[in-house]
Protein backbone atom coordinates (compact mmCIF):
# COMPACT_ATOMS: atom_id res chain seq x y z
CA UNK A 1 0.00 0.00 0.00
CA UNK A 2 1.48 3.37 -0.44
CA UNK A 3 1.40 4.24 3.18
CA UNK A 4 3.40 6.44 4.98
CA UNK A 5 5.59 3.87 5.02
CA UNK A 6 6.40 3.80 0.92
CA UNK A 7 6.12 7.12 -0.32
CA UNK A 8 5.79 7.29 -4.51
CA UNK A 9 6.55 11.16 -4.88
CA UNK A 10 9.28 12.73 -4.06
CA UNK A 11 7.29 16.63 -3.54
CA UNK A 12 5.14 14.47 -1.10
CA UNK A 13 7.93 12.62 0.79
CA UNK A 14 9.66 15.68 1.28
CA UNK A 15 6.58 17.59 2.57
CA UNK A 16 6.21 14.83 5.53
CA UNK A 17 7.68 15.09 8.65
CA UNK A 18 7.79 11.80 9.48
CA UNK A 19 10.94 11.07 7.93
CA UNK A 20 12.46 13.53 9.93
CA UNK A 21 11.01 12.13 13.03
CA UNK A 22 12.18 8.39 11.95
CA UNK A 23 14.89 9.34 11.25
CA UNK A 24 15.66 11.28 15.07
CA UNK A 25 14.35 8.40 16.46
CA UNK A 26 16.44 5.70 14.78
CA UNK A 27 20.10 8.20 15.87
CA UNK A 28 17.93 8.54 19.41
CA UNK A 29 18.32 4.63 19.42
CA UNK A 30 21.67 4.35 18.04
CA UNK A 31 20.44 1.98 15.50
CA UNK A 32 23.09 0.25 13.56
CA UNK A 33 20.83 -1.68 10.94
CA UNK A 34 17.77 -1.96 9.44
CA UNK A 35 15.95 -4.91 8.19
CA UNK A 36 13.37 -3.60 5.50
CA UNK A 37 10.73 -6.37 5.24
CA UNK A 38 8.86 -5.96 2.59
CA UNK A 39 10.98 -3.83 0.44
CA UNK A 40 9.48 -3.76 -3.21
CA UNK A 41 11.71 -1.46 -5.29
CA UNK A 42 13.49 -0.02 -2.57
CA UNK A 43 11.63 2.95 -1.21
CA UNK A 44 11.35 2.68 1.83
CA UNK A 45 15.09 2.55 2.34
CA UNK A 46 16.12 5.27 -0.62
CA UNK A 47 13.70 7.91 1.62
CA UNK A 48 15.73 6.62 5.28
CA UNK A 49 18.85 7.39 3.29
CA UNK A 50 17.99 10.64 2.18
CA UNK A 51 16.27 11.77 5.36
CA UNK A 52 19.69 11.30 6.87
CA UNK A 53 20.11 7.46 7.84
CA UNK A 54 23.74 6.65 7.47
CA UNK A 55 23.43 3.38 9.18
CA UNK A 56 23.32 -0.63 7.37
CA UNK A 57 20.04 -1.12 6.04
CA UNK A 58 19.14 -5.14 4.50
CA UNK A 59 15.89 -5.55 2.56
CA UNK A 60 13.72 -8.45 2.04
CA UNK A 61 11.62 -8.96 -1.11
CA UNK A 62 9.69 -11.98 -2.86
CA UNK A 63 8.51 -10.48 -5.81
CA UNK A 64 10.96 -11.41 -8.54
CA UNK A 65 10.85 -8.14 -10.66
CA UNK A 66 10.30 -6.00 -7.72
CA UNK A 67 13.58 -7.44 -6.64
CA UNK A 68 15.48 -7.19 -9.83
CA UNK A 69 14.56 -3.61 -8.73
CA UNK A 70 15.51 -3.84 -5.50
CA UNK A 71 19.10 -4.76 -6.37
CA UNK A 72 19.46 -1.95 -8.76
CA UNK A 73 18.80 0.65 -6.08
CA UNK A 74 20.87 -0.66 -3.97
CA UNK A 75 23.90 -0.94 -6.08
CA UNK A 76 26.81 1.77 -5.26
CA UNK A 77 25.44 2.12 -1.69
CA UNK A 78 27.99 -0.25 0.18
CA UNK A 79 26.19 -0.22 3.51
CA UNK A 80 22.89 -1.26 1.37
CA UNK A 81 22.54 -5.19 1.31
CA UNK A 82 19.54 -7.00 -0.98
CA UNK A 83 18.89 -10.61 0.65
CA UNK A 84 18.20 -13.45 -1.52
CA UNK A 85 14.65 -13.06 -2.99
CA UNK A 86 12.74 -14.83 -0.05
CA UNK A 87 9.37 -14.13 2.27
CA UNK A 88 9.44 -13.94 5.96
CA UNK A 89 7.21 -15.49 8.04
CA UNK A 90 6.05 -17.91 10.55
CA UNK A 91 7.69 -21.16 9.12
CA UNK A 92 10.03 -22.31 7.02
CA UNK A 93 9.36 -23.79 3.64
CA UNK A 94 7.34 -22.35 0.58
CA UNK A 95 4.39 -19.82 -0.01
CA UNK A 96 2.12 -18.27 -3.02
CA UNK A 97 2.29 -14.82 -3.14
CA UNK A 98 -0.66 -13.46 -4.81
CA UNK A 99 0.50 -10.89 -7.24
CA UNK A 100 -1.47 -7.32 -7.36
CA UNK A 101 -1.92 -4.88 -10.01
CA UNK A 102 -0.24 -2.44 -7.65
CA UNK A 103 3.10 -4.37 -7.17
CA UNK A 104 2.92 -3.14 -3.41
CA UNK A 105 -0.65 -4.69 -2.70
CA UNK A 106 1.03 -8.31 -3.28
CA UNK A 107 0.50 -10.44 -0.48
CA UNK A 108 0.63 -13.90 0.59
CA UNK A 109 -3.12 -13.55 1.90
CA UNK A 110 -6.32 -12.76 -0.81
CA UNK A 111 -7.68 -9.28 -0.35
CA UNK A 112 -10.83 -9.20 1.24
CA UNK A 113 -14.18 -8.74 -0.77
CA UNK A 114 -15.00 -5.42 0.81
CA UNK A 115 -11.20 -4.17 -0.04
CA UNK A 116 -11.61 -5.32 -3.69
CA UNK A 117 -14.56 -2.80 -3.62
CA UNK A 118 -12.76 0.19 -2.48
CA UNK A 119 -9.29 -0.33 -3.75
CA UNK A 120 -10.50 -2.45 -7.37
CA UNK A 121 -7.53 -1.52 -9.11
CA UNK A 122 -5.41 -3.93 -6.41
CA UNK A 123 -6.84 -6.56 -7.74
CA UNK A 124 -4.89 -9.88 -7.89
CA UNK A 125 -3.77 -11.11 -11.67
CA UNK A 126 -1.66 -13.40 -10.92
CA UNK A 127 0.47 -15.64 -8.58
CA UNK A 128 4.00 -16.49 -8.16
CA UNK A 129 5.58 -18.73 -5.79
CA UNK A 130 8.53 -17.96 -3.20
CA UNK A 131 10.77 -19.56 -0.50
CA UNK A 132 9.35 -18.76 3.01
CA UNK A 133 11.94 -18.77 6.10
CA UNK A 134 11.89 -16.92 9.46
CA UNK A 135 13.60 -14.01 11.04
CA UNK A 136 14.58 -16.11 13.43
CA UNK A 137 16.64 -18.44 10.54
CA UNK A 138 18.25 -15.33 8.54
CA UNK A 139 18.53 -12.89 11.47
CA UNK A 140 22.25 -13.62 12.31
CA UNK A 141 23.49 -13.66 8.87
CA UNK A 142 22.77 -10.19 8.52
CA UNK A 143 22.87 -8.81 12.21
CA UNK A 144 26.07 -8.67 14.62
CA UNK A 145 26.06 -9.37 18.12
CA UNK A 146 26.87 -5.90 18.60
CA UNK A 147 24.23 -3.99 16.68
CA UNK A 148 21.13 -2.30 17.25
CA UNK A 149 18.40 -3.37 15.06
CA UNK A 150 14.90 -2.34 13.70
CA UNK A 151 12.65 -4.25 11.80
CA UNK A 152 10.51 -2.71 9.52
CA UNK A 153 7.77 -4.91 8.27
CA UNK A 154 5.32 -3.94 5.05
CA UNK A 155 3.96 -7.33 4.41
CA UNK A 156 0.51 -6.32 3.55
CA UNK A 157 -1.33 -7.89 6.38
CA UNK A 158 1.76 -10.85 7.08
CA UNK A 159 2.94 -8.86 9.64
CA UNK A 160 1.94 -11.37 12.72
CA UNK A 161 3.63 -14.01 10.98
CA UNK A 162 6.61 -12.04 10.85
CA UNK A 163 6.28 -11.54 14.25
CA UNK A 164 5.85 -14.83 14.95
CA UNK A 165 8.87 -16.11 13.39
CA UNK A 166 11.02 -13.52 14.83
CA UNK A 167 10.70 -14.59 19.27
CA UNK A 168 14.20 -15.72 19.29
CA UNK A 169 15.74 -12.75 17.74
CA UNK A 170 12.83 -10.49 19.86
CA UNK A 171 15.46 -9.70 22.52
CA UNK A 172 18.16 -8.39 20.00
CA UNK A 173 15.92 -6.28 18.26
CA UNK A 174 15.66 -2.45 19.66
CA UNK A 175 12.37 -1.21 17.83
CA UNK A 176 9.65 -2.25 14.81
CA UNK A 177 7.74 -0.55 12.52
CA UNK A 178 4.79 -1.89 11.30
CA UNK A 179 2.28 -1.49 8.70
CA UNK A 180 -0.89 -1.52 10.58
CA UNK A 181 -4.66 -2.18 9.20
CA UNK A 182 -7.65 -0.28 10.74
CA UNK A 183 -9.92 -1.69 7.70
CA UNK A 184 -9.19 -5.52 7.35
CA UNK A 185 -8.04 -5.84 3.80
CA UNK A 186 -6.67 -8.78 3.85
CA UNK A 187 -8.26 -12.41 4.51
CA UNK A 188 -6.69 -13.78 8.11
CA UNK A 189 -5.30 -10.36 8.89
CA UNK A 190 -5.65 -9.22 12.70
CA UNK A 191 -7.06 -6.51 13.69
CA UNK A 192 -4.00 -3.82 14.55
CA UNK A 193 -4.72 -3.60 18.18
CA UNK A 194 -4.12 -7.70 18.08
CA UNK A 195 -0.82 -7.26 16.41
CA UNK A 196 0.09 -4.36 18.78
CA UNK A 197 -0.34 -5.60 22.08
CA UNK A 198 1.90 -8.57 20.71
CA UNK A 199 4.91 -5.96 20.97
CA UNK A 200 3.26 -3.68 24.07
CA UNK A 201 3.72 -7.36 25.83
CA UNK A 202 6.84 -7.86 24.91
CA UNK A 203 8.48 -4.54 26.17
CA UNK A 204 7.84 -2.85 23.72
CA UNK A 205 6.12 0.98 23.33
CA UNK A 206 4.83 3.65 20.42
CA UNK A 207 6.91 6.03 19.52
CA UNK A 208 5.42 7.37 16.50
CA UNK A 209 2.53 6.94 14.74
CA UNK A 210 2.81 7.75 10.67
CA UNK A 211 -0.60 8.39 8.59
CA UNK A 212 -1.27 5.68 5.85
CA UNK A 213 -3.64 5.32 3.09
CA UNK A 214 -6.95 7.29 3.32
CA UNK A 215 -9.82 5.71 1.12
CA UNK A 216 -11.52 8.84 -0.57
CA UNK A 217 -14.21 6.00 -1.11
CA UNK A 218 -15.14 5.61 2.27
CA UNK A 219 -13.54 8.71 3.65
CA UNK A 220 -12.24 6.54 5.91
CA UNK A 221 -7.68 5.76 6.43
CA UNK A 222 -7.40 2.13 5.98
CA UNK A 223 -3.29 1.75 7.68
CA UNK A 224 -0.91 3.14 9.29
CA UNK A 225 2.61 2.34 10.69
CA UNK A 226 2.98 2.00 13.90
CA UNK A 227 6.92 2.71 15.18
CA UNK A 228 7.76 0.85 18.57
CA UNK A 229 10.66 0.62 20.59
CA UNK A 230 11.74 -1.78 23.43
CA UNK A 231 12.18 0.49 27.29
CA UNK A 232 15.25 0.64 27.98
CA UNK A 233 14.28 -1.13 31.18
CA UNK A 234 12.99 -4.22 28.90
CA UNK A 235 16.31 -4.36 27.13
CA UNK A 236 17.62 -8.15 26.38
Amino acid sequence: MASGGKPKKAKEAKLSSHWAHLAAILKANAVTTVFDIGANTGQYATWLRQSGYTGHLVSFEPLSDAHAMLQDAAAGDGKWTVAPRMALGHRIGKATINRSAESDMSSILPLTQEALGFTPSSKMTATEEVGLTTLDEVFSRYASPDDRVFVKVDTQGYESAVLLGAMESMPRIDGWQLELSLVQMYEGEPPWREVADVLIDLGYEPHLIIPGYFSRHIARMLQFDGVFFREPSSAG
